[in-house]
């Protein structure tokens, strides 16, 4: 998978894998459809998502802007995390990804948001939060979702590539 996209002869090569690209289209076409905009907030997918949804031509009428906050001042800057709140219960964690999707709407013209916070490894993981555990939130019409992942210690990259996937189904769970 080639990290970036070119053209020789009639053969291409593409960024993303052929579902993930097909998702990413779904989302612009519905999203432009209904008139709604995105954002992302990401921390270990470090703009995959948005990546893919530029990806598309035309997706400058369906994302708003995509955050990418790895550090924990980021996402208070950016998205009002609170403090209190990754003091708590740090960067990875329910209420840091909910917390994310909500400041991306705050603080853009979207109305859907996707949020995604994790641990890629191959370091990094602890007991209580493994290598592999990723926390999504959604916000949109659908209201505030949250979802959980535990990929496993399945590498890095397939880890942040997972973490594009459950991303994009949330987003088009929202527009759907």
């Amino acid at each position: 998978m080639p990290l970036v996209r070119t053209r020789f002869g009639d053969y291409e090569k593409h960024m993303f894998p052929d579902d993930i690209q097909q998702l990413a289209q779904q989302i612009v076409a519905a999203s432009t459809a209904r008139g709604l905009m995105l954002a992302t907030a990401e921390s270990c997918t470090g703009g995959l998502v948005a990546s893919a949804l530029t990806a598309v031509p035309g997706s400058s009428s369906a994302l708003d802007r995509g955050f990418v906050t790895y550090s924990n001042e980021a996402k208070s800057q950016m998205l009002d995390v609170r403090q209190t709140t990754l003091m708590a219960h740090g960067a990875v964690s329910e209420e840091t990804a909910r917390a994310m999707a909500e400041g991306a709407v705050s603080n853009s013209r979207a109305e859907i948001s996707v949020s995604v916070t994790g641990i890629a490894g191959p370091g990094g993981g602890s007991d209580d939060k493994p290598v592999g555990l990723v926390h999504f939130a959604s916000q949109g019409p659908k209201g505030l979702t949250h979802v959980q992942k535990r990929f496993g210690e399945i590498g890095r990259d397939a880890i942040r590539m997972a973490s594009v996937r459950t991303a994009l189904s949330m987003l088009a769970d929202q527009l759907g």
